[in-house]
């Protein structure tokens, strides 16, 4: 296992990664309500993205609009570890889902990944969301400006799938 300061970190979406919005769900997933929402997720996913984890491979923090309440509320159920740092909005509320998209300065999960980035200079970064697509515009430049930081985005509608995870792997090393 690796030290904590050596291991790629792994920023980790929610919705559109491991919740797709889905009227009925696969064989074997998992759908459950938490602060009034239905989340389906796939457990063979939330498992492996565990193993990667406490194997030393990653380390995994929440970059996602539930913020803390990832942690808090989802963690458990979903069979992640708990007590993971979280990355939120800085202008959110301190719990709570009601992220968005912009702000005077863009998208604020970029901003987040850039200070991850600056902050662990040495350090790989895994950065899933199915969001990356669709912010392709606003991340480009710092992407490609960045070798050390690879992106996986999701389709929302299938969520993270285990040929992504094997890219993640593969990737790792």
């Amino acid at each position: 296992m690796s030290a904590p300061g050596d291991r790629p970190i792994l920023l980790l979406d929610v919705d559109g990664v491991l919740n797709t919005p889905r009227r009925e769900v696969p064989d074997g997933w998992e759908r459950a309500t938490f602060n009034g929402f239905l989340l389906s997720w796939d457990p063979t996913i939330t498992a492996r993205l565990r193993e990667l984890h406490e194997s030393g491979r990653v380390e995994i923090q929440w970059l996602t609009t539930w913020a803390a309440d990832a942690d808090r509320l989802l963690a458990g159920p979903m069979g992640l570890p708990r007590g993971l740092r979280t990355h939120a909005r800085a202008d959110a509320a301190p719990t709570g889902f009601l992220g968005v998209f912009g702000g005077s300065s863009g998208w604020w999960k970029l901003t987040a990944a850039q200070e991850v980035a600056a902050s662990e200079p040495d350090r790989r970064i895994v950065w899933i969301d199915d969001d990356l697509a669709e912010q392709a515009d606003d991340t480009g430049d710092w992407l490609a400006a960045n070798p050390h930081v690879l992106v996986v985005a999701p389709d929302l509608h299938v969520g993270l799938t285990h040929a992504q995870l094997d890219e993640v792997e593969a990737w790792l090393g």
